[in-house]
């Protein structure tokens, strides 16, 4: 920026000390020093570009990884606070402005110098000119400042609206499978319709307030140059003042025009910076909903032990094969919740409470296996088999307990075929089957699996049941599911009303004692009946076991999603 003065100040001397004089030498040395600088003004510009390039991708990886990191640290809270759509907005394009804004910093140090040397040389030449100056730049900020205002209130709007339409438009596309099944897709088409309206019009705002500062950016500076100018020919013309002088005054004031412009223009990024920071530091401020554990007790039981949770009654005994059945699926899911210390709870792990058990040493010992758990891009081995390489028997075995081979033997290149983001390629009875065969694989010591046979067909399910419960023989599971298929190999079958403990036993115990319960596993009328309990109910809260009525649950002979009121997203 301030090497951008020096040619306005040479190319005055060549003129009074060369032209107007007459002499060649004196020309011929400002000549030569006015290309110098013009070629030290071209490298300092190739410079100043690598530079800015370097800070802005700087600033954009630095700010990703802080963004992953705290996703990473929400864990499965992530769902629950922040849309989807919200964070990838947040990840891509907050990041992405906040590492543009970052690059006005080392302009707008050199616009401020700029503006002082210029200052100062104007001095040099009329003190009027330089007082005019001085004062007619900060103006020219105070004109524009009430319309950076503006743009920071419609900015923020847009950017919040912006992150609940991605959200909604990934909503629809993943389950545009299921709303074709129910009729819903032109419902759920019309809201994105009026939702991506909206967002038109507020970025209608956006634009409307960028486009006079854009304006304002480049008419204002064209009339303070007008202005100095004139009042520089009027000096010329009086004599104040030498022709080489007003050519430099000229020069200035041309030069002047580029900190101006990017004054303007900089406090149009910063708005935009700042709305985008804070959107990015709300997201960073969130903290997980419960504390790790310490302590005495961290490292948990040494032995298999019993998993309670007092709120629900529910109890998980070492080595055997636990079913909860519910008409809500999603009170059944909150079970698995407390027990897998995804929310916190006064549930307890033999004589220790799980909060205070060391959160990772949890996490290696038991596993909460969702239905809609994500299925990351790659080949197929690495999606089943996770972060370790697994041995091909290994492999087998699980993919076997899942009723999975078809799937291996089904896609070209086998286990090295590639499954995309999010399992894309399959369907949702696959998907499920991977899901069960990566958490057979990981063999936990524990395993708590929610729904883990709702999208598949019967004769699918009887084998993955069978076949589950061959192959956590002595270990402890506990499944969520309504089907008599799973829940007559389960040891012991929670029932289980407005998520408590209504009866406890073997499946056909419960078929004869417990009318609800029978109504629930032969996927009649469902949950709670005041008759059967002895209790008052909510007539709200009376539905069909596996989804709203005239809804199936599962694909028949060809796999697919299931429709779940659960929707908890991916561990």
């Amino acid at each position: 920026m301030v090497g951008l003065t020096l040619p306005p100040y040479l190319l005055s001397r060549a003129i009074d000390d060369g032209l107007r004089a007459g002499s060649r030498p004196a020309l011929a040395g400002w000549v030569a020093a006015l290309l110098g600088v013009g070629v030290l003004n071209a490298w300092l510009a190739i410079m100043r570009h690598r530079m800015m390039t370097r800070v802005r991708l700087d600033a954009v990886f630095r700010s990703v990884r802080a963004v992953v990191a705290q996703a990473t640290r929400l864990g499965a809270e992530l769902p629950r606070r922040v849309t989807a759509g919200e964070v990838v907005t947040i990840g891509f394009g907050d990041v992405a402005v906040i590492a543009s804004t970052l690059t006005i910093t080392g302009p707008g140090v050199g616009a401020v110098l700029a503006f002082v040397v210029v200052a100062a040389l104007l001095l040099s030449v009329a003190p009027l000119l330089a007082a005019v100056v001085l004062l007619g730049v900060p103006l020219l900020m105070l004109l524009v400042g009430p319309l950076l205002g503006r743009l920071q209130g419609a900015e923020a709007a847009y950017r919040e609206r912006q992150g609940l339409l991605a959200g909604r438009f990934e909503d629809m596309v993943g389950g545009l499978r299921v709303l074709n099944g129910i009729g819903g897709k032109d419902v759920y088409a019309g809201r994105f319709r009026r939702g991506s309206q909206e967002l038109r019009e507020e970025g209608y705002r956006v634009g409307a307030v960028t486009s006079w500062i854009r304006a304002l950016g480049v008419g204002l500076p064209a009339l303070f140059l007008g202005a100095v100018t004139w009042l520089g020919a009027r000096m010329a013309a009086e004599g104040s003042i030498s022709v080489g002088e007003l050519v430099a005054v000229y020069g200035y004031a041309a030069v002047l025009v580029v900190p101006v412009e990017f004054f303007i223009e900089g406090g149009y990024d910063l708005s935009r910076g700042l709305v985008a920071a804070r959107r990015v530091i709300r997201f960073l401020a969130l903290e997980p909903g419960f504390e790790d554990g310490g302590g005495a007790a961290a490292h948990g039981p040494e032995a298999p032990a019993v998993l309670r949770d007092p709120e629900s009654g529910v109890e998980v005994v070492p080595g055997r094969l636990t079913a909860l059945a519910g008409a809500r699926p999603e009170r059944s899911a909150a079970v698995v919740e407390r027990l897998g210390r995804f929310t916190g709870s006064a549930a307890t792990w033999g004589d220790v409470r799980l909060d205070e058990i060391g959160l990772t040493r949890v996490r290696r010992r038991l596993l909460v296996a969702d239905h809609d758990a994500d299925l990351f891009a790659g080949p197929l081995r690495e999606v089943v088999g996770g972060a370790r390489d697994r041995e091909a028997e290994a492999l087998d075995r699980a993919l076997y307990a899942a009723v999975a081979q078809d799937i291996v033997r089904g896609l070209p290149g086998g286990l090295d075929a590639r499954v995309e983001a999010r399992g894309r390629n399959l369907s949702g009875g696959q998907r499920q089957r991977l899901r069960l065969a990566r958490a057979l694989l990981a063999d936990p010591e524990v395993l708590l699996a929610v729904e883990p046979t709702s999208a598949v067909d019967a004769h699918t399910e009887a084998a993955m049941a069978d076949r589950l419960r061959a192959a956590r023989s002595g270990r402890t599971t506990l499944v969520t599911s309504t089907s008599p298929l799973v829940l007559d190999r389960a040891d012991t079958v929670y029932y289980l009303v407005e998520g408590r403990v209504a009866a406890a036993g073997r499946h056909r115990e419960l078929l004869d004692r417990e009318p609800g319960y029978r109504r629930l596993v032969s996927r009649g009328a469902a949950d709670d009946d005041p008759a059967d309990l002895g209790t008052a109910d909510d007539p709200a809260d009376l539905g069909a076991a596996n989804g709203p009525a005239g809804i199936s649950t599962a694909d028949g002979p060809a796999d697919g999603p299931s429709v779940q009121p659960y929707e908890e997203g991916a561990r």
